[in-house]
């Protein structure tokens, strides 16, 4: 949860705007715990407008050369991690900090890494499963189409009068077997 409603910041960069008080002023007046936050607050105003208070609800990926870029304008030009951020639309100066961090210690590889901890759980492979379904599938197919064909064979025997039971024993022997029943040999 953001520590800092969009209300709190907006009234403490009105003030400032109005010169009620300094950045030090306005900190010790509000409690905030130091002056380079309210400064920051300012920036983002004068850079983004109210907007730039708000705090995002929701996550926004960068790709790595977005991460890249940010990473070689800052290594190239002599601006601050708040001017690189302001130049690409950010409001987190910290993000291009942590950036320049990883590509400085595990170089690309560092940026392209995903957050958080990895998976214990193995990943199921959903081409096995599909082809095991697509499989059991076609197997089911084809013994339902024996049986049709059993059922339909044994119908017209009894329609034709030919229901010795003898009769129609040794014909389900000559029948071929199903694999169902393969198994319950």
């Amino acid at each position: 949860m953001a520590k800092y409603s969009f209300e709190f910041k907006w009234m403490v960069v009105k003030e400032y705007i109005k010169g009620i008080g300094g950045y030090t002023c306005l900190a010790k007046k509000y409690g905030i715990k130091s002056r380079s936050q309210v400064r920051d607050w300012v920036k983002v105003y004068q850079e983004f407008g109210e907007e730039g208070l708000w705090r995002r609800t929701t996550k926004s990926g960068y790709t790595v050369q977005f991460k890249i870029d940010a990473v070689e304008l800052y290594s190239r030009t002599e601006l601050t991690y708040r001017e690189v951020a302001n130049q690409l639309g950010l409001t987190n100066p910290a993000l291009i900090k942590g950036w320049q961090k990883k590509f400085l210690e595990e170089g690309i590889d560092g940026l392209s890494q995903t957050k958080g901890r990895p998976s214990n759980m193995p990943k199921k492979k959903k081409k096995d499963s599909e082809i095991t379904k697509n499989q059991r599938v076609k197997e089911l197919e084809k013994q339902l189409r024996f049986l049709e064909i059993e059922n339909a064979y044994l119908k017209e025997l009894r329609r034709q009068g030919l229901t010795d039971p003898e009769f129609l024993a040794k014909i389900k022997r000559e029948l071929p077997v199903t694999s169902e029943k393969k198994d319950e040999n």
